[in-house]
């Protein structure tokens, strides 16, 4: 049986994977590129750069990705809740949820009690614990790289298993 999708979901769909794309690469590259450059700094510098980062993040462009990827795909599942019976609907579920509880509730829970403890840091008199706080932070963030990422694909995944199911 041939399923037939509206221009809006796809296009929905389409918005979806677009901004996941968009924030796994943000994560992804503050992973594998600031991260490393953030270790090879002294303690002093880190904690005034990392308070930088962490106050400049805090626009509405970012914001608007970073919320707005979890709307787009609540959106996004209320729009094809009538394809449930196919499997593109539940990849859209999971993409969903990974993004919503993997990026947004885990940044809540993980990364910015880690933020504001930076934040509160003098750069000139660094707490004992500031290496560790900094570990954390990165490997925190490397979870986000992984269920961005995983967002991502199988938002693409949702995508690709329409047009397989059209040929």
């Amino acid at each position: 049986m041939q399923i037939s999708y509206t221009l809006t979901q796809n296009l929905s769909l389409s918005l979806f994977i677009i901004m996941s794309g968009i924030m796994a690469g943000f994560f992804w590259t503050y992973t594998f590129s600031v991260n490393p450059a953030m270790l090879q700094v002294s303690g002093e510098y880190y904690a005034t750069v990392q308070s930088l980062f962490n106050v400049h993040v805090r626009n509405p462009m970012f914001f608007s990705f970073f919320f707005g990827t979890g709307a787009v795909g609540v959106v996004v599942c209320l729009l094809n809740l009538p394809h449930r019976g196919h499997w593109s609907f539940w990849l859209i579920i999971a993409a969903t949820l990974v993004y919503i509880l993997g990026v947004i509730v885990y940044t809540r829970q993980v990364n910015l009690p880690l933020n504001y403890d930076t934040e509160s840091w003098d750069p000139k008199n660094l707490p004992a614990h500031w290496e560790a706080v900094r570990s954390q932070w990165n490997s925190a963030n490397a979870i986000r790289v992984i269920t961005s990422g995983a967002a991502f694909v199988f938002g693409v995944l949702a995508l690709f298993s329409r047009s397989v199911n059209q040929a």
